[in-house]
């Protein structure tokens, strides 16, 4: 017997959706304003993921203008495979609206997107014997129509299907053919702590569907359950004939209300069926493994020392790519970034990073500025909520940005040339080297957060290795609780003035 960790894909990787094709599983995640944009993953046991490629990773596919509003993009994804082609269609707020694109491997390339005719979000593709392709989406309810999947139009008028068990926000929609019977799998309650997955079936389509008489299947609202916000799953069926779903989650910490800064997360469970209803679940942190062969991919390296010709796929740029502005030709084994905006506060400002996927973490970079440059390291969640450290003009700062309010923390004058910068993020369950016991009754020592899910610890090395602490941050600024939105935290390199050179980047746990 062996067992695994959730989640299986940690970070901001929300609304999981999963295909199998013989062996081999495919799931695609959210974005929202990040480019490129639906992550894809590939893996050959349900538990251990590889990042591949995106399905939207070309401007002709993905345009996001800088004065789209953080948390829009591109939203809930289905992925699904028929007659030989990957299929991947999706919503893009305050872009193209609900779109479809093609492919013969997910690892790409994917085609130029197709227009869905449908209003709402979230859409989703299940086809009936005879070919005929349906189309589910959340508009007011869930409705169904008809499409031609290769030219986007529908064909005939969305009918009404089913809106969950009363609770708010029905979203998320998945059809399925399943022996005699079509299944309605749906996530209500909103994407918060009220967040549940329901399900409904009918012989025949469009309806009308029966709902499950314990509705909803699954949910840890009002529960001291580690993992919240469960919703957004989706079913497959492994080839020894078990059945899984893949759905997202968020592991708050902290005081109440509890907060979580890494984003939602797609967590596996198992499903039972029962009456011929499928029933998630329990989900746990540590579960039983599927009885497949376990197939782990090699480690991926903590560091990137910018020597390919091309950004590996786990890095990201928000609303827009820029090849111009994002440089590895310019300075061999370099990353240089050219500002174009003077502020991360604005949203055309110049961000490349990747998610974080440990609770205890540590990034580090080594960038040169010159000619009047500002540049360094950043934690983002939105223009309004991130903190960073920065060298311009001799100086390097910690500064902190929270809603409203922006303030330099603390600042130091430094030599010219190439600086260390890093930031460290510690959960309260895990001590600085500086503190051996603490004792719950008394309020924590000055510098540790006091409420927050972990504290940002944000300042430079010097020549002999040590860490010169600029600032001691609390983590609750930077989480969804408080910002807002459906992302989750991303770490990385900026310049928002002239440029900075980035021999490397580190981003390892602790």
């Amino acid at each position: 017997m062996t067992y695994f960790d959730n989640p299986v894909i940690p970070g901001f990787s929300p609304d999981p959706s999963v295909c199998r094709v013989g062996d081999d599983y495919y799931l695609a995640t959210s974005s929202f304003e990040y480019v490129p944009g639906v992550p894809l993953w590939h893996s050959r046991d349900l538990v251990h993921w590889r990042l591949i490629g995106h399905a939207l990773d070309r401007p002709s596919q993905l345009a996001l203008p800088d004065t789209a509003a953080a948390s829009t993009g591109v939203y809930a994804p289905t992925l699904r495979h028929h007659d030989g082609l990957f299929w991947l269609i999706t919503t893009v707020v305050a872009g193209a609206g609900n779109i479809l694109v093609t492919a013969e491997d997910p690892a790409g390339p994917w085609s130029d997107p197709v227009p869905v005719g449908v209003p709402g979000i979230d859409p989703d593709l299940a086809w009936e014997e005879d070919g005929t392709c349906w189309c589910v989406f959340s508009a007011d309810g869930i409705h169904g129509v008809r499409i031609d999947p290769k030219s986007g139009k529908p064909q005939g008028d969305p009918v009404p299907m089913w809106s969950g068990s009363g609770l708010q926000y029905p979203e998320g929609p998945h059809l399925y053919r399943i022996d005699d019977w079509w299944y309605l799998l749906l996530s209500e309650g909103g994407t918060e702590r009220g967040h549940a997955l329901s399900v409904a079936r009918s012989r025949a389509l469009p309806g009308p569907f029966e709902p499950h008489p314990a509705n909803p299947v699954l949910s840890h609202r009002s529960t001291n359950h580690p993992v919240q916000n469960t919703g957004h799953g989706d079913l497959v069926q492994a080839q020894d004939g078990t059945w899984w779903m893949v759905l997202l989650g968020t592991r708050p910490r902290g005081d109440t209300p509890m907060y979580h800064g890494m984003g939602r997360e797609t967590f596996l469970a198992p499903v039972r069926w029962e009456d011929g209803w499928p029933l998630p679940g329990p989900l746990e942190p540590r579960a039983q493994a599927p009885a497949l062969t376990p197939r782990p991919w090699p480690t991926e390296p903590d560091r990137d020392d910018f020597d390919s010709p091309a950004l590996a796929p786990c890095w990201v740029s928000v609303r827009r790519g820029e090849p111009e502005a994002v440089r590895l030709d310019e300075r061999p084994g370099h990353l240089v970034l050219h500002a174009r905006a003077d502020s991360l506060d604005t949203p055309g400002a110049l961000f490349v990073g990747r998610r974080q996927r440990d609770p205890d973490c540590s990034a580090r970079t080594l960038v040169e500025v010159s000619d009047g440059g500002r540049g360094g390291l950043a934690v983002r969640l939105d223009e309004a909520h991130h903190y960073e450290v920065e060298v311009a003009d001799g100086t390097v700062r910690a500064v902190a940005r929270i809603g409203p309010l922006s303030h330099t923390v603390a600042e130091r004058a430094v030599p010219e040339g190439p600086l260390r910068l890093r930031i460290d993020i510690t959960t309260f369950d895990v001590l600085p080297p500086t503190v051996t016991s603490r004792d719950p009754a008394t309020p924590p020592p000055p510098g540790l957060r006091a409420g927050g899910p972990d504290t940002l610890r944000l300042g430079y090395e010097t020549d002999g290795g040590a860490f010169e602490v600029l600032a001691e941050l609390d983590g609750r600024y930077l989480t969804t609780e408080v910002a807002g939105g459906f992302t989750g935290r991303v770490l990385g390199m900026y310049a928002t003035r002239g440029s900075a050179a980035f021999d490397w980047f580190e981003l390892r746990s602790v």
